[in-house]
């Protein structure tokens, strides 16, 4: 049976909701990744020092999905999506105007709370308004929003950085709180909330807590899918310019390319885990991630490394496509707008010293070492957690099934 024209326009309308709010959260954090070198320059601090305010940003993402994701669950999805819009686009403007290093590593601190927030609130509204026969290939569109924000990160940074440098590329980052104003026009509340919505704050913290070793699960699931992303990530360009000495256009040219593979990673494993379920599917693009790591980090030459690059966040991006599905199918729908996405953000906060550890480790040996060594131990541990997990792929939600 066709979807009304309403619904169908809600759902279109919600789907590009989070896709964009997800990518331009994605933008803003990943504009440190590629001018990390440049901000340590004009701050007088290591690429350790600025690495630690990736780290910052990650550990203060879960007070940010605990606070909204609460919202979320008591008084619906939709007004704290668009207040974390305006709240992160203001704090990423003021970032491009920090006068010194401790006010950035306040404004990145700050920044995390809105990045934290974003995720679960939207993810949860997308997973309840699309049927579940598209869930897996939306939940690997929705996904790869955080792989456009990169791309879109580097593209600005091609062309904006070379000519004024970094701060301009931050005060871009205000573009959420106009994505706010569509989320308000044209994304409706959702039905399954509206029908499992607890009617006060003691209903909704019972829930919460008997979910606890869901909760424990998908912690642990998080976090080994953040070392995964952030691992082979956060300091990838900084890999291309130390041991590669390669320029801000190369490296940029290249990051962009290798996040074109993520998106088709994402959208392709997503698509086929309503097949091959969302367990062995992502079991199976960390293996895939595991046999690209030579190429990936010790490439002869820079054909292979375009190729290494490539073909790596295809398999890590195409493991990502398949959680937002995978987790919301598995969060019952009285805290799906908390349980997942505060559960991914404790996830982020145990990865959150993957990139400084990183930095650390190559100051002593190379990135590509580093990078490498990390990359196979989260990969194959990633993969184990995941297949040992439960599923509930398909699963209806809300009280009426249509």
């Amino acid at each position: 049976m066709t979807a009304p024209r309403s619904a169908a326009s809600d759902q279109n309308a919600t789907v590009a909701a989070g896709f964009l709010g997800w990518t331009l959260d994605a933008f803003d954090f990943f504009l440190v990744v590629m001018t990390l070198t440049a901000i340590g320059k004009d701050f007088g601090k290591s690429d350790a020092a600025i690495a630690l305010s990736l780290t910052l940003t990650l550990l203060f993402r879960p007070v940010g999905a605990f606070i909204f994701g609460l919202l979320a669950d008591r008084y619906g999805r939709k007004i704290p999506l668009m207040v974390d819009l305006v709240f992160y686009s203001v704090v990423e403007v003021l970032t491009g105007l920090a006068p010194n290093y401790v006010t950035f590593l306040v404004l990145r601190a700050l920044f995390g709370i809105g990045m934290g927030a974003e995720w679960g609130v939207g993810a949860s509204l997308v997973m309840e308004k699309v049927p579940p026969r598209l869930r897996g290939v939306m939940s690997g569109l929705l996904q790869q929003g955080y792989a456009a924000g990169y791309l879109l990160a580097a593209v600005c940074y091609l062309f904006v950085f070379p000519r004024w440098g970094w701060r301009p590329l931050f005060f871009i980052g205000g573009l959420p709180a106009l994505l706010a104003l569509f989320v308000r026009a044209r994304v409706q509340e959702s039905d399954v909330w509206r029908e499992t919505r607890h009617e006060n704050w003691s209903g909704l913290g019972r829930a919460i807590v008997s979910n606890w070793k869901l909760f424990l699960y998908l912690v642990c699931l998080m976090a080994m899918m953040n070392m995964v992303s952030h691992g082979t990530q956060d300091m990838y360009p900084t890999f291309l310019e130390r041991d590669w000495h390669w320029g801000p256009t190369a490296r940029a040219a290249l990051t962009a390319f290798s996040q074109v593979g993520a998106l088709a990673g994402g959208v392709l494993c997503g698509l086929y885990s309503d097949r091959l379920g969302r367990r062995r599917t992502i079991s199976l693009a960390l293996v895939g991630a595991v046999l690209m790591i030579p190429v990936w980090a010790f490439a002869p030459a820079t054909p292979l490394l375009v190729l290494g690059a490539f073909a790596m966040q295809f398999f890590v991006q195409g493991a990502w496509g398949v959680i937002p599905a995978h987790i919301n199918e598995l969060a019952p729908d009285g805290v799906r707008g908390f349980l997942p996405g505060f559960a991914y953000q404790c996830g982020v906060a145990v990865a959150s010293q993957i990139p400084h550890v990183q930095a650390l480790f190559a100051a002593h040996a190379t990135y590509a070492q580093a990078m490498a060594l990390s990359a196979a131990t989260v990969f194959i541990v990633g993969a184990v957690v995941a297949v040992v997990g439960p599923e509930r792929r398909g699963v209806a939600f809300g009280r009426r099934v249509a």
